[in-house]
């Protein structure tokens, strides 16, 4: 259902270019009369104002974050961002790039992570994606039939800017950096109109360089028990690493609104990027076996080009009816390089690997979407999706055959696959009385996979998952702001190509810990039913109070089996029966005044926590969570601006939980909790110029992180320590 206040804009957008060109059609044939004809009166502005709240007013569950609060920290990388909004976690040490975003404490691959609403191909990061360029991010706690159900925890939506100012010209540059790294980053926002055309262009640069080297070397510990408890195994691992990576962003936009409410868009987005880095690592031990090799030495390379193309068309029919066409292209193309020293004490040199790694991913999509009121209270939609997508990869690695050494491992593996995807879509959101509204939905998708290498037999797999869904929003009798939510959803997650492909990568020292890794072609997907309840109460303007409650059934629940094949260790996804996840989530926030009056402080304040729970059928004990999900999560935060509007700052704490996990009878985790204290302050000198900074991991906390296999011959455990620093930015933003 399209907000008010857009369809607003676009009819008065529209009546506009209409009077005007009915205006110069009737000054062309005046300006050849000899008679001047009487002036016309002017024509009043009329402004249309409205307020619509997606989160508030529509049925299906939505939370969506504006540009504002997307720029307010001043943040780099998408999962910055991400990190400080409710039930959302990023994992890692803070104050590092990377991490993987999860909702209700899953990862990426039971939460959806879209790009203007369609899944990136494989390999391509959000932190690649400037923050300026994007206008908005959907969180969808329960899955839509206009999305791809892959959605079990959940769907984050990161669309790209859209909307067109009349001479836009922004120009911001900014500045960062701490103990341990440095970063430097630009972006330009170009837009203007003429007649019905629109158009803009937005740009970004980065570059970010680290060293968490010298003196700040990241400690690990390998340590091994006997059954009896007696040690048998202590090895010390010192040394870090240091790179830099950069890239550029470019999304030019055209847009025509035509008369009569039609349009026609074209949008491009350009993404390109390389990284280097270099690691050195040196294993001392002092107790037990040694390693194969007691330093590695590792350079790494990477390059990748993605490039999208979106044209799309909407044609507004009678009786309110909408019809929306629109097909797409995508591209991309990435080179990986990594060469391997290493060496054994008092021996020298005993492996020289080197790796190559290129692959290309084209798709071509297309969509339908038709939309009508096709009874009184009842706004139907329905369409389709389909995408053809092929992969080609190759990998070509090389050894060097040195005296003492293992045996040599050359290779020059090919491989292509082929997906087919196709989904069908009904939908049905209808107001029952004024206070209560339905959301019906049903989705059909389809999909057909094959994979082809030169050494493993081809893999192909079918399959097809229908989802049913419902949602249904009551706002309570006799009350302003309080209604209750209810969902019913049927998700899935498809196991990834390169999940299905069995083909092997080799590991440098192989052990429990530093497995090989290896795809399954049997895996099958993972089905879950869900059901979400929530309680929200709209006090005042802005101020919000959050009760959610939501439980998961999965079906098939894929994990990353460990099995040791001719020695070596090998890690493999597989199927492994079911599993049940629950999360109770409560937000606040609200304006001071608010609960005041309306002579306090202009302070906003937000609090949010989560909790997750969840149990593996096939694995017995505690800490037996899903995907190490995690337990607990919340963060606190507090805004605050000056009468005049010249001073804007403030302040978040983000906790994420850790502990451990089992994830197999014989394998755990452990990671410690992450607490990230950021603040920020934006001074606005003036209409055009205003400047904005931020520090980051004011807290620098170290972060710790074990791998344990423990079987009937004893217990082994990779233990790790990283080493984090704040890190503060400068950014200068101006129009011109």
């Amino acid at each position: 259902m399209m907000p008010c206040r857009l369809l607003a804009v676009r009819l008065a957008a529209a009546v506009m270019v209409l009077l005007a060109w009915q205006a110069r059609a009737q000054q062309q044939p005046a300006a050849q009369e000899a008679p001047a004809k009487p002036a016309e009166p002017a024509l009043q502005q009329v402004e249309v104002t409205g307020s619509y709240d997606p989160r508030r007013d529509d049925t299906a569950s939505k939370m969506v974050v504006n540009s504002e609060d997307i720029l307010k920290y001043g943040d780099t990388t998408v999962t910055d961002v991400l990190k400080r909004l409710p039930g959302i976690t990023v994992t890692g040490a803070a104050g590092r790039q990377g991490g993987e975003i999860r909702m209700r404490g899953l990862g990426s691959g039971y939460t959806q992570i879209l790009l203007n609403g369609e899944r990136a191909p494989a390999g391509f990061s959000l932190d690649t994606v400037s923050p300026d360029m994007i206008e908005r991010i959907e969180i969808l706690h329960a899955a839509s039939a206009e999305f791809s159900t892959q959605s079990i925890a959940g769907t984050i939506n990161v669309v790209l800017k859209k909307a067109v100012k009349k001479a836009q010209r922004d120009l911001k540059l900014g500045a960062g950096g701490g103990r341990d790294a440095r970063s430097g980053n630009g972006s330009l926002q170009l837009s203007d109109k003429d007649g019905i055309l629109s158009y803009s262009l937005a740009a970004s640069v980065y570059r970010y360089d680290y060293d968490f080297g010298g003196a700040r070397e990241s400690p690990a510990l390998d340590l091994g028990y006997l059954p009896d408890g007696e040690q048998n195994l202590l090895r010390r691992i010192s040394g870090g690493g240091n790179g830099r990576s950069e890239g550029i962003n470019l999304a030019p936009r055209l847009n025509w609104n035509f008369i009569g409410g039609d349009s026609l868009t074209l949008q491009f987005f350009l993404n390109a990027g390389r990284s280097e880095g270099h690691n050195s690592y040196h294993t001392q031990t002092l107790l037990g076996a040694r390693p194969d090799y007691d330093s590695n030495d590792g350079q790494t390379a990477n390059r990748q080009l993605f490039a999208r193309t979106d044209l799309s068309w909407v044609r507004k029919l009678d009786g309110g009816a909408r019809l929306e066409l629109g097909v797409r292209a995508m591209t991309s193309n990435s080179s990986a390089g990594n060469d391997t020293l290493g060496r054994i004490d008092g021996a020298g040199l005993a492996l020289d690997r080197s790796v190559r790694v290129t692959a290309s991913y084209d798709t071509v999509s297309s969509s339908g979407k038709y939309s009508a009121p096709w009874m009184p209270g009842h706004a139907l939609s329905m369409g389709w999706d389909g995408t053809l997508s092929r992969r080609e990869e190759a990998r070509r690695q090389h050894e060097e055959a040195l005296a003492g050494a293992s045996p040599v491992r050359d290779s020059d593996e090919h491989y292509h696959s082929s997906v087919g995807l196709l989904a069908l879509y009904a939908q049905d959101e209808w107001d029952i009385t004024p206070r209560w509204s339905m959301y019906a939905g049903l989705r059909w998708e389809g999909g057909a996979t094959r994979s082809a290498g030169d050494s493993f037999d081809a893999v192909r797999q079918r399959n097809s998952v229908w989802s049913p869904l419902l949602q249904t929003l009551w706002k309570l009798p006799d009350t302003k702001g309080d209604q209750l939510r209810l969902a019913l959803t049927r998700t899935y997650k498809s196991p990834s190509t390169s999940n299905l492909i069995p083909r092997r990568s080799i590991s440098t020292n192989n052990s429990q810990a530093d497995p090989d890794r290896q795809g399954n072609p049997h895996l099958q997907p993972e089905l879950a039913l869900g059901i979400d309840a929530s309680y929200e109460h709209y006090w005042a303007q802005g101020a919000l109070l959050s009760a959610r409650a939501s439980a998961r059934r999965i079906d098939g629940y894929t994990r990353q089996g460990l099995l040791l094949i001719d020695g070596r260790w090998v890690s493999t996804p597989v199927n492994d029966g079911r599993a049940d996840t629950q999360t109770v989530e409560l937000e606040v926030k609200f304006p001071l005044r608010a609960v005041l009056d309306a002579t306090a402080p202009a302070i906003d304040l937000r609090a949010s926590v989560s909790r997750n729970w969840s149990q593996v059928a096939q694995v017995p004990g505690p800490d037996n969570r899903l995907d190490q999900q995690t337990p607990l999560s919340g963060n606190l935060g507090i805004d605050y601006r000056t009468p005049g509007g010249q001073l804007s700052a403030g302040g978040s704490l983000v906790f994420t939980g850790g502990g451990p996990v089992r994830i197999t009878q014989q394998q755990y985790a452990y990671t410690s909790p992450r607490r990230d204290l950021d603040v920020y302050a934006l001074w606005k000198f003036n209409a055009q110029v205003q400047l904005r900074l931020a520090v980051s991991n004011l807290l620098a906390q170290e972060y710790e992180s074990n791998a344990i296999y423990r079987d009937a011959s004893g217990s082994t455990i990779r233990a790790g320590i990283s080493d984090t620093a704040p890190q503060a930015r400068a950014t200068m933003e101006m129009k011109f």
